[in-house]
């Protein structure tokens, strides 16, 4: 725990609406670290930029000078040792900024708890420093519209990309509690709240 706050990390597979559900949190008290927020900003650090520039050229930036996302994570879902290269300099940063959010959170009386929206928690390591872990579970039919929508990927892309990421089953069977994801808003909401209302029930329980 943080300055007596529980740590929450939130899994699930690519689609299942880990966002949506952290956002239920923070409806709760909760604190809400984005980790893709942080990259986004990692991705406007000069240094970062510069790296990625001289790492891949000029074809991982848009038009606008910005750097091109999509264009990156072609790059290195094609080639592990390339996205291990860019996670070693990207991790870091993330973590950085990570801590120093959490730290301005800490004496927020109104903050419950803090929850880490991350979408390789078990990949990275970041599920060992979190008090607890809440897996996000919704169909992959639900799942693959979700992505077709808001990203524009087909089925294979999809699959593609959860290929590199530790089984759903795996991720699951050693996440501390579930919520179900569909299209029942209502609902999800309504297991958030039990959920939280355990973890913090444990946590009281615990020395700070």
């Amino acid at each position: 725990m943080v300055a007596g706050k529980p740590v929450i990390g939130i899994a699930g597979g690519i689609g299942s609406g880990k966002s949506f559900v952290a956002r239920l949190f923070a409806e709760l008290g909760c604190a809400v670290v984005d980790s893709d927020a942080q990259v986004t900003a990692a991705y406007r650090d000069p240094a970062v930029r510069e790296t990625i520039r001289r790492w891949w050229g000029d074809g991982m930036f848009r038009e606008d000078g910005e750097i091109n996302r999509p264009a990156v994570a072609k790059k290195v879902f094609a080639d592990e040792a390339e996205r291990r290269r860019l996670e070693g300099m990207i991790h870091p940063w993330v973590a950085e900024a990570r801590r120093q959010e959490m730290s301005a959170a800490a004496e927020d009386p109104q903050v419950v708890a803090y929850v880490w929206d991350t979408p390789l928690l078990f990949e990275a390591g970041l599920n060992a420093e979190c008090d607890t872990v809440v897996f996000v579970d919704a169909p992959l039919e639900q799942r693959l519209a979700r992505v077709r929508q808001c990203r524009g990927w087909d089925e294979a892309e999809l699959l593609r990309r959860q290929k590199s990421q530790w089984p759903l089953d795996k991720k699951q069977r050693i996440s501390d509690y579930v919520v179900t994801n569909t299209a029942d808003a209502d609902d999800a909401r309504g297991q958030v709240r039990e959920v939280l209302s355990r973890i913090l029930a444990r946590s009281s329980k615990r020395p700070a």
